[in-house]
């Protein structure tokens, strides 16, 4: 019997293969960065061919390590970077342009004239989701309308559309040589054209957006036998391994930190922030400017759903500060700079790059660094980067009280910052609740894992996976109440300041 499941990462910044074995332990890894690609002020784009290369790399390199080969595997897992959107040939397995990333405000114009007739919730009671530049239908449909022969092609079936779940599983079952096109609930639930309560594609959103559905994948369950069919002999794995899991990363990560009760939360932190919260078996319609979507399905059980809390600049903010103004070499110098002042400073840092996500959802907004006096630093502009992780997870976690009606006793985190113990103990104290960090804080890849184990009973079910969980450190508050209101305040005001920025007609 094989020992081992594998779990392709496919990431915004760059894409790993983790393999774990049976107690959920990292056995080996392997990662590669790809380019991010920038045409126009608001535009953000991968190259697609690249992101499979590297993926096929960083899978040979990882069985490598391990000193295992494919044969070893009892099933991939697939998570993925939700709503960044390719169309390619079916024939050919050429993009017909770059893949739009789920950053990307290109589609402003087209969400502007979707929300002219209903108004910005006009789709939300059936997708659960706001119109808004964020979600794979608009880009779609900005690809069919301004990318020579992509709607005649799409109209034909010979284009095929999916998110990177659907791009790279097409691939790893064959490509052009009759590669597998499906996607599971949850990457569907964020392209604004799924129904919540049916779990497939609403002829009713596609006409109005003009989205051909022959072009579409086929919607299926996150843990399945039978999802992918297997990877190529001649493919990076070099055997036919069950291609069985697939989950949207901030799903991925929901049960990789086995939030398998109603009530129970997450927060990743990467490229963005994403906080999560497992509603049960029904869909919590949200008030206060969360999403509501699918957590995952397991095999032919109810899917469960969530509410979500996403922010698109995280971990995103300290890459701009090394990449673009140099204050940094090396991303884990931003604790080290931002611990040569006591706070910030009075200074505010609202990472509006792309708009701003939950629970605002303007597109007129842009980033804004406020509180400025001749006494700020590099120091303090470097501790407010990390403490707008915070404030925009307070805003979260404010929405998602309201919503719930039960407030949030404790946060377990991961993601790539939760090693920035500052970040940590600021997040503990803006929130007033415990910050937890498991053993594995690879959880995105370890769900992805975990729903490939389960769809060929690599693992017996998710009370098993239960007792993989162990707490690694957890952060307390440490800060008077009237310290936390004020500084909240002034975020709030700061955050005022972004608004309005972009004229509604030239949203891009």
């Amino acid at each position: 019997m094989a020992q081992y499941v594998g779990a392709v990462d496919q990431g915004t910044s760059s894409s790993r293969f983790i393999i774990f074995d049976h107690s959920g332990k990292i056995v080996s890894i392997d990662q590669k960065e790809h380019e991010q690609i920038f045409p126009r002020p608001g535009w953000v784009e991968h190259d697609p061919l690249e992101i499979w290369e590297n993926t096929q790399e960083v899978i040979r390199a990882a069985l490598s390590k391990a000193g295992i080969s494919g044969k070893d595997l009892a099933g991939i897992g697939i998570t993925n970077q939700r709503e960044t959107t390719v169309v390619w040939d079916r024939e050919t397995g050429k993009p017909y342009t770059n893949a739009i990333v789920w950053q990307c405000t290109r589609t402003g114009e087209i969400c502007n004239e979707l929300g002219r007739d209903g108004g910005q919730d006009r789709f939300r009671e059936k997708t659960g989701l706001p119109i808004a530049t964020y979600f794979s239908g608009p880009k779609i449909k900005w690809i069919l309308d301004n990318v020579p022969g992509a709607r005649e092609d799409a109209l034909k079936g010979k284009a095929l559309f999916g998110t990177m779940d659907t791009w790279v599983i097409w691939w790893l079952t064959g490509g052009p040589d009759g590669g597998v096109h499906e996607t599971d609930v949850t990457n569907a639930s964020r392209t604004m054209l799924m129904d919540l309560e049916t779990l497939a594609w609403d002829d009713g959103i596609l006409k109005v957006m003009g989205i051909p559905r022959e072009m579409l994948p086929a919607i299926v369950p996150s843990s399945n036998g039978n999802f992918s069919g297997t990877t190529s002999a001649d493919g990076p794995l070099g055997a036919q391994v069950p291609v069985c899991g697939a989950l949207g990363d901030q799903q991925a990560a929901l049960v990789g930190q086995a939030c398998f009760e109603k009530g129970e939360a997450k927060n990743t932190y990467g490229t963005g922030c994403f906080l999560l919260l497992n509603t049960g078996t029904t869909p919590v319609p949200s008030k206060h400017g969360l999403i509501t979507t699918v957590a995952y399905q397991m095999g032919g059980d109810k899917p469960v759903y969530c509410l979500e809390g996403s922010i698109a600049i995280a971990g995103a903010l300290v890459q701009w500060v090394r990449d673009n103004m140099g204050l940094i070499s090396k991303s884990s110098e931003i604790e080290t700079l931002a611990g040569t002042v006591e706070d910030s400073g009075g200074v505010y840092f609202v990472p509006a790059f792309s708009g701003l996500f939950a629970p605002y959802w303007r597109g007129d907004a842009r980033g804004v660094i406020v509180g400025l006096t001749r006494f700020a630093n590099k120091g303090h502009l470097a501790r407010a980067v990390l403490d707008a992780s915070a404030y925009q997870t307070k805003d979260i976690v404010e929405a998602m009280n309201k919503d719930s009606g039960v407030d949030l006793s404790a946060l377990k985190v991961d993601g790539g910052m939760v090693y920035n113990e500052m970040l940590m103990q600021f997040i503990a104290d803006m929130l007033d609740v415990p910050v937890i960090r498991p053993v594995v804080s690879e959880t995105t890849s370890l769900g992805a894992a975990y729903a490939a184990g389960l769809a060929v009973g690599f693992w017996s079910g998710l009370d098993e996976l239960k007792k993989h969980w162990a707490e690694d450190k957890r952060w307390l508050p440490a800060v008077a109440h009237k310290d936390r209101e004020e500084r909240y305040r002034g975020w709030q005001k700061a955050v005022e300041r972004t608004l309005g920025w972009v004229d509604e007609d030239s949203v891009d």
